[in-house]
């Protein structure tokens, strides 16, 4: 796909239904205040793109073949022969001699290219939990080779599925069937799920570029960029920290927040003692949510699909949705946080800490195949 590279994607006076006017309402030019210093006027990236750019799902799904399917399941059989822990998946024991080269371009385009791709052709009803497990570890192995922790708890694989069995559980953004905002993971380069069932009805991937939506602020609101970059921000999860919402970084854009560290919500109220945000603030925040709706891309998930997404550059969210009474109508989702070493991007100062956190901290990991209580923990004399 060629780069954006003729202006903003979206017109000043697109009208954008449930956002306020003043969230995208372009100042008169002579009122336009400079960008931050060090922000250029656009991005010409492959990463700046809107939905109608992929009107073909061939252009972002890795369909495999049966041969491709031959080889994961040979892979399978080697890495299970070696009697290795789950945990210790790596390219060289889950070896793909043809598919590990388009892997690689897989990985090049979700860092590189326009950020987004999905593996399509599993079948999750063909294995057993453990053995579609390894296989998702062994295929991201081959995008990229680094696992973080999720949580303060350890957990490596988060199981995302409605959950209804306490309220603070119905109400966390993990376990709602709501819709949700646009927003980033706290922590990681790329984040990768795999489908193991879809919903009733509802429940589709939805993502936005963060390269489009700061070209269309930077032609028309350069005052809501210069609040962006602030580092006045208030984050109170997953610690109370003060930062920008957006970077500018060798020469590339990195976006990270959620509203739920912003403003709390049901399941996470915001402790009172903490600032507030401001006007401006707000306004910001809805003015990306608004350029986000209406450039956005839909991905309607299959079970099986393995998606990877550019955390850095990419917002996603999720449409609200229903559950069936069978377990194969039932969303679950296998998220994981992963970085490459060869082609993670640098890291902003103000969000090393967490990249420090899921990535290079000696401290548990746990890896469970399904979902847990929230307050598990193992009970047993020895390690394994």
């Amino acid at each position: 796909m060629p780069a954006l590279g003729n202006g903003p994607v979206l017109a000043a006076n697109t009208p954008i239904v449930g956002v306020s006017d003043h969230a995208l309402a372009a100042k008169p030019k002579h009122e336009m205040p400079a960008l931050p210093a060090n922000f250029p006027a656009q991005f010409i990236s492959d990463l700046a793109w809107t939905g109608s750019h992929f009107p073909d799902q061939s252009q972002y799904v890795l369909a495999l073949t049966s041969d491709d399917i031959e080889e994961l399941n040979a892979a399978l059989a080697h890495f299970k022969s070696l009697g290795y822990d789950g945990d210790q998946v790596e390219p060289q024991y889950f070896p793909l001699p043809t598919l590990a080269s388009k892997l690689e371009s897989l990985s090049q385009d979700v860092h590189f290219g326009k950020g987004f791709d999905v593996i399509r052709g599993i079948t999750p009803a063909a294995y057993s939990v453990e053995d579609l497990t390894l296989i998702y570890l062994g295929i991201q192995s081959h995008v990229a080779d680094q696992q973080g922790r999720q949580d303060k708890c350890g957990n490596m694989l988060v199981h995302i599925v409605a959950d209804n069995s306490t309220k603070q559980a119905a109400e966390h953004h993990r376990h709602s069937n709501k819709a949700i905002t646009f927003h980033n993971e706290e922590a990681g380069d790329v984040v990768s799920w795999l489908t193991r069932a879809t919903a009733a009805s509802g429940g589709k991937c939805i993502i936005a570029s963060a390269y489009t939506i700061y070209n269309v602020l930077a032609a028309t609101r350069p005052e809501v960029v210069r609040t962006l970059a602030r580092s006045d921000w208030p984050f109170a999860l997953p610690r109370f920290q003060c930062r920008p919402v957006i970077f500018h970084q060798d020469s590339k854009l990195i976006m990270n927040f959620g509203r739920a560290a912003l403003l709390g919500n049901e399941a996470h109220p915001r402790p009172k003692h903490l600032p507030s945000l401001s006007f401006r603030q707000i306004e910001a925040l809805d003015a990306i949510e608004a350029i986000a709706q209406a450039t956005q891309m839909e991905i309607q998930t299959q079970a099986g699909d393995i998606h990877f997404i550019n955390n850095l550059a990419i917002l996603h969210r999720r449409e609200g949705f229903v559950d069936g009474e069978s377990l194969a109508t039932r969303r679950h989702l296998v998220r994981m946080r992963l970085r490459s070493t060869n082609h993670g991007w640098s890291i902003p100062k103000d969000l090393s800490h967490e990249w420090d956190e899921a990535f290079k901290k000696h401290a548990a990991k746990h890896w469970h195949l399904e979902p847990m209580p929230a307050f598990f923990f193992a009970l047993r004399r020895h390690p394994n």
